[in-house]
This record gives structure tokens, C-alpha cells and sequence, in this order.
């Protein structure tokens, strides 16, 4: 795993899809190396080590939950993004907090899962070739009685299987038809999810499963349709399921990250009239999930003491200090991400890997449509999308999406008709476009 990266390396990697907010990398960075540096210290002290973690605080769109996507990818670790707002106390309509842990586990056992096909990978293709010349070449069904005929039957279907073999990796079969069983997945049986009864952790859909008999049908299928059916099912043959699960819950409660957005929307005083069912009732069930317990997946049993939570907020309304004191010494690590200038809004158009301009540039070659970003184009669409964050909602990076969406909305929707396919992008183009609408305040408000 790239967890033995130092936090200067996981810096400079987050830098190439975010702009500023040094204070947030600086953070991550170094929680995710002090989950490297906890892994070589001696087992007793190990287990005494709980991870520091963070809340992010800051207006939308300046990078909070692009952080820490991009350091969960970056690090391979099981990563899950859950929306506060969406949980409610326990015995209510809604999702309980158990959950986040639920769907972690199986964020891990996908994780691991595709290493491991990963590195099957070779020996399933071997095992598809097979298959697949036993479907273009099947053995007789009636056998001889002389042992001499059976013999020369069995050499002559061997050679006419070694020339199948040499077409088909020559991929001259792709278009043959050949005839496939397929077992047909039976239909999710869902009962409970609508009732906010999750913490009934039977696997349902597996006993039925089980209970019910198998539903195959055989399919006419070409050779590169039955290929990659088969691969799915030698990939999953090979694979052993019991390992899988056993490494994703050790990669789960040792390596797991948690993004918890929106936490300041559960902070408050508490409801003086009616049940608090989704803000401090929110807060106590969160509690030892984040302080460490011991969750029941359908996998088995997850500890949660070492997994990282990073929370997030706007925290316009409330504060930090509105959480329990107990969930708040939870969250030992405070960080203020800033609001976006008119320069950061220009960083984000140019250095990122990635930049929008960028995006719209490739997107439009796909129709032979050449569009160049000059400088001044892209001063100009950062001004303008500061200027609209700040007469308007702030909404961060997100507003440049916006402007972009105008400024190209044109050339996208004449693309293939273009008699000229070179579109120069200046600062007179972008004031042409937007020009009237920033300047109407009204206007800009439901249009950008």
C-alpha cells in the first residue's frame, strides 16, 4: 500500500488535482503517515494507538470532500463518503449509524477483491481459452468401440483444436457464434431497507438464494461476448472468497477512511419540542462508532478504533463547539480551509491535472473541433466567476463549472456542424458571452 509514503509526497500528490488549502493537505498527509508509522511500532503500544481525527471547515466548494477522495485513491485504502444528514437515532424511519461500517466493509471487499483478480488474472485467461475451444471444438458425444478408431478421433479433434487455438489468439473467432449456459442472477430481495430495521443483520438475499434452485439459460453469444462472461466466472472460481473477506475487515479496521460530510447540520442545541431523532440523537449513536466499538457486518465482526474519520462542514450556522463535548474530543484536528480568490480561481484553471479547460478542449477534439484557451480567456472567466461568488452564493470552485457551461454552451451544441473547427477562447469571447448576465444582477442569479 502507499501508506509508506512521506506526507511531503502525499502533499505534492493531492496538489496536482487541488488548489491551495495547504493547511488541509498538510493535515491528511500526516494522519495517513502516522498510520504507516503506527504499523512498526511493537504490538502491545499498537493497539494503544488511535488515530487523530480531523474536521474540515469551510464553504462548499473550496476542496473539502475532493481531498479527501483523492487521498483515499491515492493511498488504496477502503473509503466511504456519508452524508450526516442522512442518518437518524436509532428506532426511527432512516439509516442508523452502524451502517457507515456496513458499507465500508464492503468498499474494502471490493477493494481487495479486484487485487486479487488482478493478480489471478493470467491464469483465468488460460482457463477461458480452454473453455471457449471447448465450446468451438466439443468432444463427441457417441465414443467408438475399436480403441484404434477412438484414438485416431481423439488425434484428429487434437489438431483441429490446436488450429482453433492459433485463430483464436490470432482473434480471427471473434465473431463466431458459440453457445453459452448462463446462470441468471435472481432479483435483490429488499424488505428491510425502507424500514430502518438495518441493524437486522441477516443476509436475506443469500438464504434465498440458496433456498431457491438455480435459473440457467444458454445464449447464442460471439466469441468476445462469451470471452468476457467467462472471465468473470473463472476470475470469481479462482478466488478465494474466505481470504478476500478476512483481508478487507484487516484492511478495513487498520487502513479505512471515513469522509462524514455535512456534520455541522447535526450540531445544535437540542430539540425542545418533539423527538431529536436526526441531530443530537445523530451525535450520541455516532459517538462510539467513532470513539471504537464493535460493529456486526454479515462478514463478521469490524472494530472501528483505528479507522480515520474525517469530518466535514460549512459550519455557517453552527460551530464546531455546538458538537457534544464527547464527539468534539473525537475530532482532535481543527482545519479551516479559505475561501477562493480571484488567483486561486485562475490556479484551478491552469494546474491541476485535469483543469476544466482542459476537459472541454478533449471533449470537443472528439468532434474534430480544436479549442484554444488563451490567457486572457481564462483571466477572464476567473473574474467573472468571483465576481458572481460574491454578488451572489458562494459556491466555490463549483461556480467556474457553471461559467465554463455558458461560455462553451455554443460551440458544444454547434460542434459537428462548425464550418471552422479552430475556436479561439479570449477574453473578448468570454465577455461576449456573459457579459449582459453579469452585469444584470437578477439575471446572474438564476443563470449562474
Amino acid at each position: 500500500m502507499a501508506d509508506s509514503m512521506t506526507p511531503r509526497q502525499i502533499v505534492s500528490e493531492l496538489d496536482k488535482y487541488i488548489v491551495g488549502q495547504a493547511a488541509a493537505k498538510k493535515a491528511v498527509a500526516v494522519a495517513i503517515r502516522n498510520r504507516w508509522r503506527r504499523q512498526q511500532l511493537p504490538p502491545e503500544l499498537r493497539r494503544d494507538v488511535t488515530p487523530k481525527n480531523i474536521i474540515l471547515i469551510g464553504p462548499t466548494g473550496v476542496g473539502k470532500t475532493e481531498i479527501a477522495r483523492r487521498l483515499a485513491a491515492l493511498v488504496k485504502a477502503p473509503f466511504i463518503k456519508v452524508e450526516a444528514t442522512k442518518f437518524t437515532e436509532v428506532g426511527y424511519v432512516g439509516r442508523d449509524v452502524e451502517s457507515i461500517i456496513r458499507d465500508l466493509t464492503e468498499a474494502g471487499i471490493g477493494l481487495v477483491r479486484n487485487e486479487m483478480r488482478l493478480q489471478v488474472q493470467e491464469k483465468a485467461q488460460e482457463r477461458v481459452t480452454e473453455r471457449l475451444l471447448d465450446l468451438l471444438v466439443p468432444a463427441p458425444k457417441n465414443t467408438p468401440w475399436e480403441p484404434e478408431q477412438e484414438r485416431e478421433d481423439a488425434e484428429r479433434r487434437q489438431r483441429t483444436r490446436e488450429k482453433m487455438r492459433a485463430k483464436l489468439v490470432a482473434g480471427e473467432l471473434e465473431d463466431r457464434i458459440v453457445e453459452l449456459t448462463i446462470e441468471q442472477k435472481a432479483v435483490p430481495v429488499q424488505i428491510f431497507s425502507n424500514l430502518g430495521m438495518e441493524n437486522m443483520d441477516v443476509d436475506l438475499q443469500g438464504m434465498f438464494e440458496r433456498m431457491l434452485p438455480k435459473n440457467t439459460q444458454p445464449r447464442q453469444l460471439p466469441v468476445k461476448e462469451a470471452r468476457r462472461i467467462l472471465f468473470e466466472q473463472e476470475t470469481d472460481a479462482l478466488i478465494d472468497r474466505t481470504a478476500v473477506v478476512e483481508q478487507a475487515i484487516e484492511r478495513v479496521e487498520n487502513h479505512g477512511i471515513v469522509f462524514l460530510d455535512e456534520i455541522d447540520k447535526v450540531c445544535g442545541p437540542a430539540s425542545s419540542h418533539g423527538p431529536d431523532v436526526s441531530r443530537q440523537g445523530v451525535q450520541r449513536d455516532l459517538l462510539p462508532v467513532v470513539e471504537g466499538t464493535t460493529v456486526n457486518t454479515k462478514h463478521g465482526p469490524v472494530r472501528t478504533d483505528h479507522i480515520l474519520f474525517i469530518a466535514a462542514g460549512a459550519f455557517h450556522v453552527a460551530k464546531p463547539s455546538d458538537l457534544m463535548p464527547e464527539l468534539q474530543g473525537r475530532f482532535p484536528i481543527r482545519v479551516e480551509l479559505t475561501d477562493l480568490t480571484k488567483a486561486d480561481f485562475l490556479r484551478v484553471l491552469r494546474e491541476p491535472k485535469h483543469a476544466l479547460p482542459k476537459q472541454y478542449a478533449e471533449l470537443l477534439r472528439t468532434e474534430g473541433v480544436e479549442v484554444e484557451f488563451t490567457e486572457d480567456g481564462l483571466e477572464a472567466i476567473a473574474d467573472i466567476a468571483y465576481e458572481v461568488n460574491r454578488s451572489t452564493q458562494n459556491i466555490g470552485a463549483r461556480r467556474l463549472h457553471t461559467v465554463m457551461e455558458k461560455v462553451v454552451e455554443e460551440i458544444s451544441f454547434e460542434g459537428p456542424d462548425l464550418p471552422n473547427k479552430h475556436v479561439v477562447i479570449d477574453g473578448r469571447f468570454v465577455r461576449d458571452r456573459l457579459g449582459h448576465i453579469v452585469e444584470h444582477e437578477d439575471l446572474s442569479r438564476f443563470i449562474l
